[in-house]
């Protein structure tokens, strides 16, 4: 410790900024969710809110800010300043970008930067990013789709242009931006809380930098980085040395269909470092698979080593990440992106599944596979003569845990605090209504602790339109169970046209259905935890009870004998599974 350290950063001053460089970024996501015009913000809240310095270095993202954009945001800073220089930014700029080049996402994920000076001097930015509902070409939505050929066809590029410089918008490029929009009310609506969100950053920073000053600040940043890194390492530690592998696929790349996509992971662990390695892996593909990201790496580190803790640069400097140029994960421009997210879940399960045996008191099944169950539904309501956009992302199964059952109808770990679209607002904002939306008996995979459940939802339009949803990627490798637990479902979608009696199977992408007709989506559960047969019969009941799982499968999978009272026959029970052990089933 230094003695300027000594002097000028005591114990109170450090918990103060450690507390407050947070404090400024869930303020931010709190302004964003209360302006802004697209339920995938203010419902559904896909979006991040962080601060960086000028180098790019993470100070703090918004708590329950989406977790799959941390690892970019870095990248979009550096980026940034590499365009514009460090002396090429004036109070009053703003920056867009939703690049692939760099940010390596679908284009619906839009980057808002402002810089902030403090004494005249560039010392950080401030970054929103959010998900639009469109972006011009084929992306109303979630995206578009996984069989386009190049970004161009997706929709509107954005490479790190300035729509404001020196506080004087662009109108010209911010008329170019809305020309180019389905729905510039809602966009350009995000843009400008995006905006404030930013502005509201520049103030709170302004404030802090005041009253403690810049060098005091740094200092407190490098101890904030090094307590961060110093508590991963900690963790690490406890992690026998060695190589770990795993290897799991998804069903294709939506464009050679039937052709796997192998994921393929090694964790080397060495004392306090841990490497997690990808170069084993998939090539960037044909489909819009691919992404430029280290997401998947930095999400499952995180949970590692600290899933409470609030996120920070030194939360990954322990971290290293071996991935090559052209791996699915760090895909070169101009490879289509627009299914990005696809495959993020599936690298999080791997990695975990990787360290099942090293750390068996930790690492929980495999989650649903997906992200979610993402469903759109756009066109013009007739009665109140608009266009509207119905965006929601149904959650699913979380695998197992060595100590309880996975967690139901949530959204994969990867996406922070992205919730469902409540069914009120679906149905005041747009022309469907909601018929059914429930936890999908059965899937949830069977074990000592059950997967968490999917969820069955389904909605009929009253007015035509077009519907999307995203729930294939990984249906010929269901979430799988570790320690001889079960596989949990997974997602199946299903259309109803207007007219027609019976559902048939089907994953719609822009599909045009007339009033009347309906759509099903049905999540994925997570992979079970152990033996069933080890399962406490009083949960079994109970998850017969509340219709988790039939009585069939209480009988034929755990083993568990229940009675038409609903009460579990013990001495049966006892019997049944002494039997099925003894045969090895």
């Amino acid at each position: 410790m230094t003695v300027t350290e000594k002097v000028r950063l005591d114990p109170v001053t450090l918990e103060v900024l450690r507390s407050a460089l947070p404090a400024i970024a869930d303020e931010m996501s709190v302004d964003l969710q209360r302006t802004s015009y697209n339920m995938m913000i203010y419902e559904v809240r896909d979006y991040c809110c962080a601060v960086l310095d000028v180098e790019g270095r993470l100070l703090a993202q918004n708590i329950g800010g989406v977790s799959h954009f941390v690892a970019d945001l870095g990248v979009v800073i550096k980026d940034c300043v590499n365009r514009y220089g460090v002396d090429g930014f004036a109070p009053g700029d703003v920056v867009i970008t939703n690049h692939q080049r760099v940010a390596g996402q679908h284009l619906n994920n839009v980057c808002i930067l402002t810089p902030f000076f403090f004494e005249n001097k560039l010392t950080a930015f401030a970054i929103v990013r959010a998900h639009w509902v469109d972006v011009g070409g084929n992306s109303t939505g979630f995206g578009a789709g996984t069989s386009i050929i190049d970004p161009w066809q997706e929709g509107l590029q954005f490479d790190q242009i300035k729509i404001y410089e020196g506080g004087k918008p662009d109108e010209k490029m911010l008329r170019m931006i809305s020309d180019n929009i389905r729905f510039p009310e809602s966009s350009m609506g995000d843009l400008r809380s995006q905006m404030a969100a930013c502005t509201l950053a520049e103030r709170r920073l302004e404030e802090l930098y005041t009253r403690y000053g810049a060098e005091t600040i740094q200092i407190a940043i490098e101890r904030i980085f090094d307590d961060a890194e110093r508590k991963c390492r900690l963790i690490v530690e406890q992690i026998p040395d060695g190589t770990y592998h795993a290897e799991s696929f998804l069903d294709d790349d939506g464009v050679e269909h039937g052709k796997r996509v192998p994921i393929v992971v090694d964790v080397i662990v060495k004392g306090s470092d841990l490497t997690i390695d990808f170069t084993k892996g998939s090539m960037q593909t044909r489909g819009a698979i691919n992404a430029r990201t280290l997401a998947g790496a930095y999400i499952a580190y995180k949970g590692l080593t600290g899933a409470l803790e609030p996120v920070n640069e030194g939360s990954f400097r322990a971290l290293k990440v071996e991935i090559q140029e052209g791996n699915l994960m760090m895909a070169q421009f101009p490879a289509p992106m627009s299914s990005w997210s696809r495959m993020l879940p599936t690298v999080v399960d791997t990695i975990l599944t990787s360290l099942a045996d090293a750390m068996p008191d930790r690492i929980p099944a495999a989650t649903m596979g997906t992200l979610g169950g993402a469903l759109a539904f756009f066109g013009r309501d007739p009665v109140k003569n608009r266009n509207f956009v119905l965006q929601t992302i149904e959650g699913g199964g979380w695998g197992a845990r060595p100590w309880e059952d996975g967690e139901s109808a949530s959204v994969s770990v990867c996406q922070g605090d992205v919730r469902n679209a409540p069914v009120e607002t679906i149905e005041l904002k747009t022309p469907v209504i909601v018929r059914k939306r429930s936890l999908r008996e059965g899937s949830g995979g069977a074990g000592a602790f059950r997967g968490g459940l999917g969820i069955t939802t389904t909605i009929e339009s009253l007015a035509e339109g077009r519907w999307s949803s995203s729930q294939q990627g990984r249906t010929m490798f269901p979430p799988w169970g570790i320690h001889g637990g079960g596989s949990g479902l997974v997602g199946e979608a299903y259309v109803k046209p207007a007219g027609e009696a019976d559902f048939h199977r089907e994953d719609p992408f822009r599909k045009l259905l007339a009033p009347g007709s309906s759509v099903t989506i049905m999540t994925g559960g997570g992979g079970g935890w152990g033996n069933a047969l080890d399962r406490d019969p009083a949960h079994v009941r109970m998850d017969v009870i509340e219709e988790y799982i039939s009585r069939d499968d209480a009988l034929t999978v755990y083993g568990v004998v229940i009675d038409a009272a609903n009460d579990v026959d013990e001495a049966a029970t006892t019997a049944l599974r002494a039997q099925r052990r003894a045969k090895g089933t």
